[in-house]
């Protein structure tokens, strides 16, 4: 995989569309108006007809309720596309509306976060999904890296930067400096990881069958990894693995916690092998500057504290954590020279105008 070595300030026009290519969320940023589109990364299919029935949002109610012939899918799996045909065609829909529908003739070129150590046969595929649905040219770049310049830290100094991005389909981590990573880790163990852990948490303890959807609320309402002084509930139903009859029944904050235990486990594993293979010298940066949090699951009540108990440095989260990546693509259309060495493809120029 080759880095583009330069690219001119002034090819970027003023329709230039920043993305952070979300499993569970995608985020656009148009240039020179700011954050235009924050819609779930769901997209429902009449598989009779071939054709989009619902993009976003409509499409993510949905999910679970739908007929035999209507599918509605997450085109992206662990933040890579497994369904590449819905991926471009949700694509198609974003770039369409961020342009407020408007025919171009050249189409706006784009930078879009993809998660650390993406092969680069997922790379084509996320550039090429980009290209069909009208993409001009096209830059990946890691989204640790666009998270931490969105929020601008120090990435092209000579000082070690460490982020963690917990989005919903991939955990990333990475050590940057001097306007590259250094070292860098991507996980599974991310939101939908902690949804699973909750619906398997609800099925074992009280023989309950749960959905995602509920599962996410439940997270959000009243999931912490540290006590929080006040115990949380929330009322949740489903189905009596038993009767098959539907019950309900009132889940705490402790049951999520406990539900979410090996998983933080596993986190505190990656994050360690991190700081393991980092050098020296960047590690008294970390220790002195900390590590920065962004993502959906920066979110999660006390987990910067847990962080910070369990790795012995200071953690911070970003402001406005979900936005973090799409402000840093952004930020690129804005000025990418700065960045150019971050870009992560096969090919400088795409496509020609």
């Amino acid at each position: 995989m080759l880095k583009i070595s330069k690219i001119s300030k002034k090819s970027f026009f003023s329709s230039d569309i920043g993305i952070d290519l979300g499993t569970a969320n995608t985020l656009v940023y148009v240039r020179g108006r700011g954050l235009v589109i924050n819609e779930p990364s769901v997209v429902a299919v009449n598989d009779k007809t071939g054709q989009m029935v619902a993009v976003g949002r409509q499409a993510k109610i949905m999910i679970g309720k739908t007929p035999p012939h209507i599918r509605a899918v997450r085109p992206l799996s662990h933040g890579v596309i497994s369904d590449f045909e819905v991926t471009e065609e949700l694509l198609a829909y974003l770039i369409n509306k961020a342009q407020g529908g408007r025919t171009q003739f050249f189409g706006p070129r784009v930078v879009i976060g993809v998660p650390t150590g993406v092969t680069n046969v997922e790379s084509r595929a996320v550039r090429d999904a980009a290209l069909t649905a009208g993409a001009r040219e096209v830059y990946i770049i890691e989204e640790p890296a666009a998270g931490a310049i969105g929020a601008k830290l120090p990435v092209n100094d000579a000082v070690g930067t460490m982020v963690l991005d917990i989005g919903g389909g991939t955990c990333d981590i990475a050590v940057l400096s001097l306007g590259g990573t250094v070292t860098s880790k991507s996980s599974h163990i991310a939101g939908d990881r902690f949804n699973d852990n909750i619906i398997d948490y609800v099925r074992n303890e009280f023989r309950l069958s749960i959905g995602e959807g509920t599962a996410e609320e439940v997270k959000i309402a009243i999931g912490s990894v540290m006590p929080q002084g006040e115990v949380l509930s929330r009322a949740i139903r489903g189905r009596d693995l038993a009767t098959g009859l539907p019950r309900e029944i009132e889940l705490s904050s402790e049951h999520v916690r406990e539900a979410l235990a090996p998983s933080l486990d596993g986190l505190m594993d990656a994050l360690k092998e991190v700081i393991e293979q980092t050098p020296p010298e960047l590690l008294s940066d970390v220790l002195e500057r900390g590590v920065v949090v962004f993502g959906g699951g920066a979110l999660l009540r006390g987990l910067p504290e847990l962080l910070a108990k369990m790795l012995g440095v200071p953690v911070h989260v970003a402001p406005d954590p979900l936005t973090a990546v799409v402000r840093g693509t952004g930020i690129i259309t804005e000025d990418p020279q700065p960045f150019s060495d971050m870009f992560l493809h096969e090919e400088a120029i795409l496509s020609q105008t």
